[in-house]
């Protein structure tokens, strides 16, 4: 893996962590949210953690069919990502990864999603429901947005303008 996909990677994963902060600045989404997460049976925080991980993984998805560098990211549009972690199969978005992360977090959750992928029934279920909870996150977010067709770019700089841990 070339240091270009590494940086690309890190910037999939900085988008999947700033998605659920920048949600729950309407406080009432994070409550709905995580009542949502009980009621499907799935920890909060496992959920929130495999929340980040699928939104990461659809825009590494996305940027490497594009053949996108780490510099041009920023430009992909946020919608299709959105359309990417529903529209794609589930080992569709775990192909062309690492393979060594930097963070042991990040392992252990891509991990988790490929157990989850695999192993069928009530995970892969599971596994849908948190896919179309990224998905309905990042339209929330771009539509948020004052620009026609918000960007990656466009998420991260309001995640900055937040003070949002990189």
């Amino acid at each position: 893996m070339t240091a270009d996909h590494d940086t690309l990677w890190r910037h999939c994963v900085h988008l999947g962590r700033v998605v659920l902060p920048l949600m729950d600045q309407e406080p009432w989404r994070q409550d709905r949210r995580r009542q949502r997460l009980r009621s499907w049976g799935i920890d909060t925080t496992v959920g929130h953690r495999i929340i980040e991980t699928l939104a990461a993984l659809a825009a590494h998805a996305v940027a490497v069919d594009a053949s996108l560098s780490a510099a041009e990211f920023g430009t992909l549009p946020l919608s299709t990502v959105a359309e990417a972690v529903t529209g794609k199969h589930d080992f569709e978005l775990l192909a062309g990864l690492p393979d060594t992360f930097a963070d042991d977090h990040d392992e252990i959750a891509v991990k988790v999603v490929r157990l989850y992928t695999y192993k069928g029934g009530r995970s892969s279920h599971q596994l849908l429901r948190l896919s179309t909870e990224v998905r309905h996150t990042l339209t929330v977010l771009a539509a948020r947005e004052p620009v026609p067709l918000p960007t990656c770019a466009d998420i991260l700089g309001r995640a900055a303008e937040a003070n949002l841990p990189q």
